[in-house]
């Protein structure tokens, strides 16, 4: 190879698909470059290992995301049985997408925040609303002080989930950024089922209430403590969301972010810490080349709607739009619901959606920067098809009850672990490494906040559908 070709393989440690390039430039990255140092010396490619630390302080937002996503699965009834709200529907729905609602404001300012602030602090500011909403839910007395303190969970959860997609790209190295940005996709099934494992006491007191006067002693203690064990869940949520507060004050900063704010020098220092000495000049090199300009002139919304970035936005505000009202979290949300409807017993089924999620995850991690992120992509929804038609199969006279109930429940699991290895991860993967650094962050937060929106919309009918479809087709 000639030196000037291998100084292109140089340059592309930190390269990013440009608008012109779109899908095809991001599928045809290749694996590990060699790379060279200021000397013109090939020194291989930098670990992994130095960024993967910090990649999953950051993902710890993720993984509260799937938490806050999954807590009121096994804890809606005890909660509105609890403040009052038994039966009530539209509570129900508002108790799931008030969260939804607070995501989309936060992911509106999201951009602004991690541009204005960094990557780093704005992960840390996105923990402060997490900590005081989880715990005014759990502490609440009536349906509205619920209703609060699930905005202000859903707020962190919206600046949380754009920052985190942000710093995870920005930090690793391409050759392993879409495996790192798998990472996030993976915390948020861990994240779902811890809750699931937590919710589940709630749920045997809920069925226990059922069966028992709430006056009766269990164990030597009154039936109505055990009966604001939900509670717990809520409580449950500070300490990941503390810890991340804490862990990102010693992980790094954004070297892209330091860069376009005009200090070269820490970016320097950042990526010594990230990729390690020999690399720090081509990283630099490679980083002045695709900024370059990027503080010309002062960034506008307006760009993102009528600029030449618009084409990028609305494949990005589409591909989240999509894979929300595809129905997924609400598989996540109502899955009890859905299975006890279809006769299965929710606690063994919702753990089996959540097994289905990692290990659809892993699958994506591995096969992330192999096959690249268009083939993930045609092929997850492509199997999410397959699973609807299996549910759509199961709610016909074509099958017996019996039978059908299977159809549902694997169609079911079908739809989320075909959704988990493509639709979950790579879009936000996909964004953050098409847009340019100028805009990059506050076009991310426009495409979340389709995200959040199409979650919000679709969350708030959902609890109205599993009464109305015996076969669980809500999701």
């Amino acid at each position: 190879m000639s030196m000037r070709g291998r100084q292109l393989d140089a340059n592309s440690m930190y390269k990013r698909g440009t608008r012109e390039h779109g899908f095809d430039a991001l599928d045809k990255e290749q694996g590990p470059e060699r790379l060279l140092n200021g000397m013109g010396k090939d020194v291989g490619v930098p670990s992994w290992k130095h960024s993967l630390r910090h990649v999953l302080v950051a993902t710890l937002s993720s993984f509260l995301y799937g938490y806050h996503l999954g807590v009121v699965n096994e804890t809606l009834e005890s909660i509105s049985r609890d403040l009052g709200f038994h039966g009530n529907t539209m509570a129900e729905g508002l108790v799931v997408s008030t969260c939804l609602g607070g995501a989309f404001v936060g992911s509106l300012f999201s951009g602004l925040i991690a541009d204005g602030v960094g990557r780093r602090r704005a992960l840390q500011l996105c923990a402060l609303p997490m900590i005081i909403g989880a715990s005014m839910s759990a502490a609440a007395k009536s349906l509205w002080a619920m209703l609060l303190g699930r905005l202000f969970v859903g707020t962190g959860m919206g600046i949380g989930s754009a920052v985190a997609a942000l710093y995870v790209t920005e930090v690793s190295p391409a050759y392993v950024r879409g495996t790192h940005g798998s990472f996030t996709q993976i915390a948020t099934g861990l994240g779902l089922m811890g809750s699931l494992f937590i919710g589940f006491p709630a749920k045997a007191i809920e069925v226990n209430f059922k069966m028992a006067p709430p006056s009766e002693d269990v164990l030597g203690v009154t039936f109505s403590f055990f009966k604001k064990m939900w509670r717990i869940c809520f409580w449950a949520s500070v300490a990941p969301a503390a810890i991340l507060a804490l862990f990102m004050e010693f992980s790094v900063e954004s070297p892209h972010w330091l860069f376009k704010r005009g200090r070269a020098a820490d970016a320097e220092a950042e990526f010594e810490k990230l990729l390690g000495g020999p690399y720090v000049k081509s990283a630099m090199a490679e980083l002045s080349k695709s900024d370059r300009g990027d503080e010309a002139d002062t960034f506008k919304f307006s760009e993102l709607l009528y600029g030449h970035h618009r084409k990028v936005v609305f494949i990005g505000s589409t591909l989240f739009a999509l894979q929300q009202l595809s129905g997924i979290n609400a598989v996540f949300y109502f899955s009890s619901t859905v299975f006890e409807t279809a006769g299965v017993p929710s606690e063994s089924a919702n753990m089996c959606v959540g097994i289905a999620n990692l290990l659809g995850s892993f699958v994506a991690m591995i096969l992330m920067d192999r096959l690249g992120r268009k083939v993930l992509l045609i092929g997850s929804f492509s199997g999410m098809v397959v699973a609807m038609f299996l549910q759509i199969t199961s709610a016909t006279s074509l099958v017996s009850r019996g039978s059908g109930v299977y159809l549902s429940v694997g169609g079911m699991l079908l739809f989320v672990l075909t959704f988990a290895i493509g639709a979950g991860p790579v879009p936000s993967i996909l964004l953050s490494e098409m847009f340019p650094g100028r805009v990059r962050a506050n076009a991310v937060s426009v495409c979340m906040a389709f995200h959040w929106g199409a979650s919000g919309y679709k969350y708030f009918i959902a609890p109205i559908s599993p009464a109305a479809n015996p076969a669980g087709l809500s999701i």
